[in-house]
């Protein structure tokens, strides 16, 4: 019988002040669509710096997907629709809805569906919460 780890792996960095992680990418086959997901754990007080920090991880998820990044690491995903997820744990506030609407219109001309979830608790979109989740 083998030790319990008494060093697990650390769970990388989410959010949106953490640009260049993917929070979570999935693959729903019953849809089917490839899902990344943005987390923002935090609620909407800082909007100026909530809001650079969301185009600056926007910007790298949209370069993850349409560089060619995503289709190296997951060939299977390649040719399959598309959507990106801004899970927040409250509703966006009114200075961030047109920002926002912009992202939707941009995204579509590129195929791409985007979407804001209102989430009851910080989960990073594998529906663990993002303190335990390990999924990258």
């Amino acid at each position: 019988m083998s030790e319990p780890n008494s060093n697990p792996a650390p769970v990388s960095p989410k959010g949106l002040e953490h640009a260049g992680v993917i929070d979570f990418i999935g693959f729903d086959p019953s849809v089917p669509e490839v899902l990344l997901v943005m987390v923002e754990p935090r609620p909407w007080r800082n909007v100026g710096e909530q809001l650079f920090q969301l185009q600056e991880k926007l910007n790298a998820y949209l370069s993850f997907a349409l560089d060619g990044e995503m289709a190296e690491a997951y060939p299977q995903f390649v040719g399959k629709p598309l959507k990106i997820r801004l899970e927040c744990v409250e509703p966006p506030v009114p200075e961030a809805l047109n920002f926002l609407q912009h992202v939707y219109e941009q995204s579509a001309l590129q195929g791409i569906t985007f979407e804001v979830e209102v989430v009851a608790a910080a989960t990073c979109g594998c529906g663990q919460p993002l303190s335990e989740c390990g999924e990258a």
